[in-house]
């Protein structure tokens, strides 16, 4: 599948690989911040990175992607390397928001370049080898992470910095240059007027939110009920590493099956399955039955790779995609605060908060097909 990209594309998903090599130091934002300053941290970080999903689609109304993607992965890279040696509160706090303010300034200006270098299912194709890339690449940077984290948590902050530098470097040397790029042409091709999402875009991004709380609270706590459920401890992390090769042999093996079929259906057969696997995983005890469902979930998860970015990129007028992208994209950062209180309430009703985290995501699995048919049906209004 890789071949068969475009040669942008191509060029793109080694710039995300290298980006994401050093990506699991923001897994250990808490660790650097220390437990009394932890959640406020966190706190900072999660919405100076909206704002910067944000500040990055408002760039490409004056910029080329591909400058705003190196120079949001350069800027990045350069707030890590403050941050790894920052103590004390002020400088930690000062620090972490200067990296979430770069940090999502390249995503808008990765799915644009994605957008304009392939279209129809081969877009799919791309949106979807780009996620299985990255997560293969999430499993060599738990590695590196393995290794950098007996020197300490700053060692893997810097290494992060480092592979962000790097990404904008191959992001500079090898991503073409478009005809016309410059600020000029940029200006002339921007949005007039005060833009406000419309009103598929909104039922769109309600879609993914519910698709994302579903995902991170299965993807959060699985290590937990699972310990609640009796494994040994090695057993998540295999479970886990299973998951990441499961994955992408499912999406291949679904490619030509599915090759024409329209993205809403899929996503909407794919999410039914996926609420039902959810609910399978709330109601059993037997950790078997839970990993089993789980990998099953994994298999129509690789199914669904790439289709939510396909079908922004497929509905956004060309001019306004990047906004479609930001907004849409948003959806995570809103779910990921929202899933904790959500499965400590389900954890009420069925006593454990591993299958409270699996009511809450089978529930908002089980919303997302309603969700996309209303938005379907503004699209067409």
């Amino acid at each position: 599948m890789f071949r068969s990209l475009p040669a942008a594309a191509r060029t793109l998903v080694w710039v995300r690989i290298l980006n994401q090599l050093g990506a699991y130091a923001l897994s250990f934002l808490a660790v650097l911040a220390g437990p009394d300053l932890a959640a406020a941290a966190l706190a900072l970080f999660g919405l100076t990175a909206l704002a910067s999903r944000w500040a990055g689609a408002f760039l490409l109304d004056r910029c080329s992607p591909r400058g705003v993607l190196a120079g949001g992965l350069a800027a990045t890279g350069v707030a890590l390397f403050g941050l790894a040696p920052a103590h004390g509160p002020a400088q930690v706090l000062i620090a972490i928001a200067l990296v979430g303010l770069a940090f999502e300034l390249y995503e808008p200006a990765a799915q644009e370049l994605l957008a304009r270098a392939s279209s129809g299912e081969q877009r799919h194709a791309t949106y979807a080898v780009m996620g299985v890339v990255l997560s293969a690449a999430g499993a060599v940077a738990g590695l590196l992470a393995a290794v950098l984290l007996p020197l300490g948590v700053r060692w893997l902050v810097a290494a992060d910095a480092l592979t962000c530098l790097a990404a904008a470097a191959v992001a500079m040397a090898f991503l073409p240059r478009e005809a016309g790029e410059g600020r000029r042409a940029a200006r002339r091709a921007r949005p007039g007027g005060r833009w406000r999402p419309p009103a598929a875009l909104l039922r769109l991004t309600v879609a993914s939110t519910a698709f994302a709380v579903g995902y991170l609270a299965v993807m959060m706590y699985l290590p937990l009920a699972l310990l609640e459920r009796g494994v040994a401890a090695w057993v998540p992390g295999l479970t886990l590493a299973g998951a990441a090769v499961l994955a992408p042999l499912a999406l291949w093996a679904a490619r030509r099956l599915l090759a024409g079929r329209m993205h809403r259906v899929i996503l909407g057969v794919g999410t039914v399955l996926l609420g039902v696997l959810a609910l399978v995983m709330a109601s059993t005890t037997s950790a078997q039955l839970t990993i089993a469902a789980y990998l099953a979930g994994t298999a129509v998860n690789g199914v669904l790779l790439g289709r939510w970015q396909s079908m922004i990129a497929d509905a956004a007028p060309e001019r306004e995609r990047p906004r479609w992208f930001a907004f849409q994209g948003s959806s995570w950062g809103l779910a990921q605060p929202a899933v904790p209180p959500l499965a400590a309430l389900a954890a009420g009703a069925v006593g454990t908060a591993g299958a409270g985290a699996f009511l809450a995501a089978g529930v908002a699995f089980l919303l997302v097909p309603f969700a996309l048919r209303r938005a379907t049906a503004a699209t067409t209004a």
